[in-house]
This record gives structure tokens, C-alpha cells and sequence, in this order.
């Protein structure tokens, strides 16, 4: 039986990728890369920011960072892009640099909308995947806001 994680992504957030997918299919703009913020960037951010609220580096939230970091990386050429994004990446994306150091959260954004059907089948118990889904919600709230987003280019 496939287990769901189920991820309420705020509802400015929700524009954002309305906006984005606009700005990429319709209007035929890219996002101006490398970015900075990277995803990198934003990660060890928050990493930071939990351990600051927390009193203590958090093993789980660390390994949780980690993860996102490996799928935003597998899944960026895979499902992450628009077909118009993908010459692009082949131009900035070489066999010894992470798309995690060139995209930001405009296509971050974009995993966590594929992280249920990402994390469909993956083995955990559903205890873990309650606290998994509580703190991806946390980090979408504390992050992912419209400001840290949308710096686009024609192409």
C-alpha cells in the first residue's frame, strides 16, 4: 500500500509557481542562474536557523537537508525543469557540478510539489513520515517565500 506525504504549500507560494510556470512556458523567460541564494545555500540557512530555535544541530532535520539536497539534484533534469529550461541546464550543469550550487528556490519550489509522489514508495514507517511531513512544512514556511524568488531573463 503506497503511503502519501502530504505537503500544504501556502497559497503564495502556490501563485509563485503559477507565476514561474508562466514565465517560462508563456513568456519565454529562464531564471538568471547561478543563483543566490542556491539551494546550498538556502538549506545550510535553515539548518542554522533550526539549530538557533532549537538550542541543538538536530541529527533528523541535518539528514532530512541532506535528502532534499540528493533529490532536488537527481530529480532537477529529470522532472524539475520545462522543456525550455533544459538547454539551459546543459550549458551550466557539468559532470562535477551539483545543480544545488547553480539553481535556487524557484525550482526548489518545484520539488516539493513532486515530493509525495517522490516519497510514494520509498520504505518508512509512518510515524517517521508524519514528522518528515511536519518538517518539510516547516521548512516551506520558513524559506520558500515569494521575496527569496523570481529574478527572471528573456531568452
Amino acid at each position: 500500500m503506497e503511503k502519501l506525504v502530504k505537503i500544504q504549500i501556502p497559497s503564495t507560494l502556490k501563485k509563485q509557481l503559477v507565476d514561474d510556470w508562466d514565465f517560462v512556458t508563456q513568456q519565454d523567460k529562464l531564471v538568471k542562474l547561478p543563483r543566490s541564494p542556491n539551494v546550498d545555500d538556502i538549506l545550510t540557512k535553515y539548518l542554522e536557523y533550526r539549530s538557533k530555535k532549537d538550542g541543538i544541530m538536530t541529527d533528523s532535520v541535518g539528514e532530512i537537508l541532506k535528502g532534499i539536497r540528493c533529490y532536488f539534484d537527481k530529480a532537477l533534469p529529470v522532472m524539475l525543469l520545462y522543456k525550455k529550461e533544459r538547454q539551459q541546464y546543459n550549458e551550466v550543469v557539468h559532470d562535477d557540478v551539483s545543480p544545488s550550487t547553480i539553481y535556487g528556490a524557484e525550482h526548489l519550489l518545484r520539488l516539493f510539489v513532486k515530493i509525495p509522489e517522490l516519497l510514494a514508495y520509498v520504505n518508512i514507517e509512518e510515524e517517521t513520515l508524519i514528522r518528515l511531513q511536519q518538517k518539510l512544512m516547516d521548512f516551506l514556511k520558513y524559506r520558500l517565500s515569494p521575496s527569496s524568488i523570481l529574478s527572471y531573463t528573456t531568452i
